[in-house]
């Protein structure tokens, strides 16, 4: 895809929450300054350079780190599980922009899906990780067995693919794992990128971060087994839409 079409991606997003006053005069800078780091930077700087400055400045944005930015906020806070503290959902345009921008670079990357891609072993991969995933969730506690059709999925159904799942795969499977894998190994690379992925969800629980490790292993092998993206994404999706849907959401009270 040329790089002019790429670019409306994000400068679009970035555009539109600034009309619309979700982000600041400063964010609409910062924002600006990492569209052109993450899509023009690549060319012009050593790639290590590059990729440690894209890589702090995804998790400085995808952390709510950097000023200028405000949330949209879709629902008010409401228990969805009896067992479950409230959720307020938003859309967080910082991390919005971090999905976004890393799919238009991600968009110009080489295709080698079809040298790597091993059936048998994604299969294996996908099926465990969608089944073993919950299951251990469950196992350790961190949910319960809550089965339900909140009010308004949808809206959480596009908040979590278009911006928590896209931000988090393109940055952890996208940027990190292809850069650990490459300097470090397969197996190495996969196990380190699921452990930082777990690591980002420690503040929630130790237990939930042991559970998103493992479902990090899940999606990066899935990955690693396809070439494609769009299946670890897929894959994260899925476990995602099973923790709405059949567990208590967000995690269980103890």
């Amino acid at each position: 895809m040329p790089l002019s079409m790429r670019l409306l991606l994000p400068t679009l997003a970035l555009g539109v929450g600034f009309v619309s006053g979700f982000v600041q005069p400063s964010g609409l800078v910062i924002g600006a300054a990492f569209i052109a780091l993450l899509l023009f930077g690549e060319k012009h700087l050593p790639s290590a350079l590059w990729w440690s400055l894209s890589l702090l400045a995804c998790i400085a944005l995808a952390a709510h780190a950097l000023p200028g930015f405000s949330p949209w906020q879709l629902w008010p806070a409401r228990q969805i599980s009896v067992d479950a503290p409230p959720y307020a959902l938003r859309l967080s345009w910082d991390k919005l922009l971090v999905g976004l921008s890393l799919l238009a670079w991600w968009l110009g990357q080489a295709d080698s899906s079809l040298t790597r891609l091993q059936p048998r072993k994604l299969g294996a991969a996908m099926l465990l990780t969608l089944i073993g995933v919950p299951l251990l969730a469950l196992q350790l506690g961190v949910v319960a067995w809550q089965p339900k059709w909140p009010q308004d999925l949808w809206l959480w159904l596009v908040v979590n693919l278009g911006v928590t799942v896209l931000a988090e795969e393109l940055l952890f499977r996208g940027l990190l794992q292809t850069r650990l894998i490459a300097w470090l190994g397969a197996w190495p690379g996969i196990t380190l990128t699921a452990l930082l992925f777990g690591a980002v969800h420690a503040p929630f629980s130790p237990l939930f971060a042991l559970v998103a490790a493992v479902a990090g292993l899940g999606y990066g092998l899935v990955f690693h087994y396809s070439g494609r993206l769009s299946l670890a994404l897929a894959l994260h999706a899925g476990v995602n839409l099973l923790h709405v849907l059949l567990l208590s959401y967000p995690l269980r009270l103890v």
